[in-house]
């Protein structure tokens, strides 16, 4: 799985001009899924997020987590992340999983981080196209892969 973890002051999705989902302070997440992903991967994720240390404390410093600034997550599926564009123009999607697989764990991730970690999760609609607005703060955006973590 990768994830782009955008800090931002607000962010908001809209389908077909109606708003779906809203946050203020925390996280904007575009969420891909490969098809060798698993739900053990999608805990790690999620666990991952959930202690990432990227808001400021009194000195100003990056110190806290989600929870400890009462933020909240707005959650984007996004299988572009998985984008190959080492050949010619256009990109292939071969390793973005099909929806069958990519759904059914990019809403177990959701559930971990709201059941779990208690953090309010608003999400867009899979599969759908979308139009994602937001302040990224700081700018801060951090890759996250389970690859490499």
């Amino acid at each position: 799985m990768r994830v782009v973890v955008q800090r931002c002051s607000r962010a908001e999705v809209r389908i077909d001009g109606e708003r779906v989902g809203q946050i203020e302070k925390g996280f904007l997440l575009l969420v891909g899924v490969t098809d060798t992903d698993t739900r053990e991967q999608a805990d790690l994720l999620a666990k991952k997020i959930a202690q990432l240390r990227v808001f400021e404390d009194a000195e100003g410093k990056m110190n806290l987590a989600i929870n400890e600034v009462g933020g909240a997550v707005l959650s984007i599926s996004q299988f572009t992340l998985y984008a190959d564009c080492r050949k010619g123009n256009r990109p292939s999607f071969i390793r973005a999983a099909r929806p069958e697989k990519a759904e059914p764990l990019y809403d177990y991730f959701n559930d971990i981080l709201r059941t779990r970690y208690n953090l309010q999760v608003e999400t867009g609609r899979f599969g759908a196209d979308m139009k994602v607005d937001f302040i990224n703060d700081g700018p801060v955006t951090i890759l996250l892969d389970t690859d490499e973590l």
